[in-house]
């Protein structure tokens, strides 16, 4: 079966970021406590900065030090915890009126569910002009409404690394800069035939991968050009097979990858798609070797997954002042560069990249912008207002793949299921559809 990329309707809206002014990104305050930076948590005059983003280990470190060195002017206690505690934490203490949060950070989509819960942040973001801010992201910093709730933090996206052994099987006349969702297949399989049978291509499908979000963001998008409504297309099915015959091209040892960094720093993978912060550590040490491309590009276009992070003050916050300030100080280009530096979560302002990134980060920057500047780019969002409910989405886009490439269950017959299943969810919420999907409410699956 052949998928081809044909001309389909023009991409109405299209990310506009640019990487010397910004470009992507993942998980605030537990129940119980958490990691203390440049203060303790709860000392008097410590902002207290809950996020479920940098949940590994070496990223919160990281970040860690960052506050430390470069927010000094206010003592700051960071705390990671996953995006369950961290909604539940906001609901329960502004609520309550007893809130010991001064900054949540967090996912774009994240924040929308407690937009009632922020406060108006239209003088902070007036007072960074000089930021350079894009407009498409101060616009979906107002989270559907008339004033500002976040101010843009960092963001991220995914994309495919490729050793520069998987270029000899690289199907002639193909650029693997631009590369279709034919081409990949094609690719994939001659790989494995010169690989003596062994696959080279890997997804993160282990129990902590992200691999739902290259379903939810790239394939289908690319398929369908939506992410819900048209979960149980034509097109959908289309892409699903296409999937199918992907997966018999895919390493097995995928389904206990949570990320790519070690399979491709083994060689077990030579080719790999992942967010871009799990994949900079395999070129790291030889950065030659290695390629950072982007997705490929389907019928409906290139569908690519934006993960944008905000930074907002709970309603009822303490020392509201100062957690203003420890939002303006994280968006100094010095902030924004060192957590590129570190973490690869590109800057969301008009700081100025370095030439002299270190190579796996060049390579990521590069692939990002090529990406998002693609002629038929059509720009996905993570889902928007689910709240606790988001786990349970991306169960269904996991299931899909479970049902259908690895236990080889008619097409059809899931999508019908699975597509009952996130209606109910959706028809409990009663919430608008997000990018790539047309804004109706509530969002359902047609």
């Amino acid at each position: 079966m052949t998928y081809r990329n044909t001309d389909g309707p023009r991409i109405s809206r299209r990310a506009l970021l640019a990487l010397g002014a910004g470009v992507t990104a993942a998980p605030v305050l537990s129940a119980c406590g958490g990691v203390s930076t440049s203060g303790t948590s709860g000392e008097a005059g410590t902002v207290t900065l809950m996020s479920n983003q940098f949940s590994p280990v070496e990223e919160k470190q990281r970040f860690e030090k960052i506050l430390k060195d470069r927010v000094t002017a206010e003592k700051v206690a960071f705390n990671q915890v996953d995006t369950g505690i961290f909604s539940s934490t906001i609901q329960t203490q502004v609520e309550a009126g007893k809130v010991q949060v001064g900054v949540v950070g967090a996912l774009h989509g994240d924040l929308a569910q407690h937009t009632s819960r922020l406060i108006d942040l239209d003088d902070v973001i007036g007072s960074l002009g000089d930021r350079g801010f894009a407009p498409e992201l101060t616009g979906l910093a107002k989270l559907g409404g008339g004033t500002t709730k976040y101010v843009p933090w960092m963001q991220a996206s995914y994309v495919l690394a490729v050793n520069k052994k998987a270029l000899e099987w690289l199907p002639s006349g193909a650029d693997v800069q631009k590369l279709t969702y034919d081409q990949l297949l094609s690719w994939t399989t001659a790989a494995r035939q010169g690989n003596g049978g062994k696959p080279v291509f890997g997804i993160p499908a282990g129990v902590k991968g992200l691999y739902h979000r290259f379903f939810q963001g790239f394939l289908l998008p690319s398929f369908t050009g939506a992410q819900i409504t048209a979960f149980r297309s034509a097109e959908a099915v289309t892409a699903w097979e296409y999937m199918k015959d992907l997966w018999a091209q895919t390493a097995r040892g995928s389904t206990t990858y949570d990320n790519l960094q070690e399979p491709l720093q083994r060689g077990e993978v030579l080719i790999g798609f992942d967010h871009v912060a799990r994949l900079v550590g395999a070129p790291a040490d030889k950065p030659d070797d290695w390629l950072m491309v982007p997705a490929p590009t389907g019928p409906k276009g290139l569908g690519y997954m934006l993960v944008l992070a905000g930074l907002g003050i709970p309603k009822g916050a303490p020392e509201t002042d100062k957690a203003k300030e420890v939002i303006k100080a994280l968006t100094t280009p010095e902030v924004q560069l060192d957590v590129l530096r570190q973490n690869a979560f590109f800057p969301v302002t008009n700081a100025q990249v370095p030439a002299d990134l270190p190579g796996a980060i060049a390579l990521a920057q590069q692939a990002i912008k090529a990406q998002r500047d693609a002629p038929k780019a059509l720009l996905s969002l993570p889902p928007v207002g689910l709240g606790a409910r988001d786990g349970e989405v991306g169960q269904i886009f996991k299931n899909c793949f479970k049902e259908i490439c690895l236990d080889n269950k008619p097409v059809r017959q899931v999508l019908d299921a699975q597509a009952g299943q996130l209606n109910a969810i959706l028809d409990e919420l009663k919430i608008p559809c997000w990018q790539p999907d047309p804004a109706g409410n509530p969002c359902r699956v047609a």
